[in-house]
């Protein structure tokens, strides 16, 4: 299996920015142009993108969407999208701006019907998210808690069909501290689908302990807005040899 390194492009009022722990007010700028950055990752040999709608994860519903569908249009490489898609019909209209995989977060824990409907009816296009802070599922961009804990959502899913789970830390989102290793081992434990990383990768080391305990990716987006390292040394550190 090859560990795909996915670049993140989170969008906040049109540009490209990251956040620390999920806070909204502690905010960096990278960009006033996704589009451009998403062709950057794309020719430093990005596998996928990873879109997130930032506004949308907040306010329940897509905010972002020109910029999301602008681009999935200037890229030929799969791009995943989330934020504040929370219906079918949301579902819908994000694979027809051109979208590869769409994720689902707080709509697993508020309606875990529609949840399983998606995974039925739109199969390997769904990922589901777990975001987490001390065990305990987060929503609505991680503002709110679920009193539900991450693993046993993560089993329920699995037991649904869901083909891949993407399981977020957020005390380490944006932090370069290092990834919560034993959440992973402990979730592939127990799983039958694939596990995508998602947060406080900070080194090249970092994403080979990732691998080799056996997720399927990691998203990556501080590390690299902050050149830690680049894409390309991040792509030949988990290359099968």
């Amino acid at each position: 299996m090859t560990f795909e390194v996915i670049p993140a492009i989170d969008i906040r009022a049109a540009r490209c920015v990251r956040l620390h722990q999920g806070d909204y007010a502690r905010e960096t700028t990278y960009s006033d142009d996704p589009v451009a950055v998403a062709r950057h990752w794309q020719a430093q040999g990005a596998p996928r993108l990873h879109v997130v709608d930032l506004d949308g994860a907040r306010e329940g519903r897509p905010i972002n969407t020109p910029a999301v569908a602008a681009i999935c249009r200037a890229v030929t490489i799969p791009v995943e999208v989330s934020g504040g898609i929370r219906t079918l019909e949301a579902i819908e209209a994000a694979l027809a701006l051109g979208a590869d995989r769409v994720q689902l977060g707080s709509i697993a824990v508020k309606d875990p019907a529609l949840t399983v409907e998606a995974i039925r009816r739109f199969g390997p296009a769904i990922v589901v998210s777990i975001d987490a802070r001390d065990g305990e599922v987060r929503t609505d961009g991680w503002l709110h808690g679920s009193n539900v804990r991450a693993i046993d959502l993560a089993r329920q899913l699995d037991a649904a069909g869901v083909p891949r789970i993407m399981f977020t830390d957020i005390s380490r989102d944006g932090t370069l501290s290092e990834p919560n290793f034993q959440a992973y081992r402990d979730l592939i434990a127990v799983l039958r689908c694939p596990v995508i990383a998602s947060g406080g990768i900070a080194s090249l080391d970092h994403l080979r302990q990732l691998a080799q305990i056996g997720c399927e990716g990691a998203i990556v987006g501080t590390s690299l807005y902050e050149r830690r390292f680049t894409l390309a040394e991040a792509l030949a550190a988990v290359a099968t040899p």
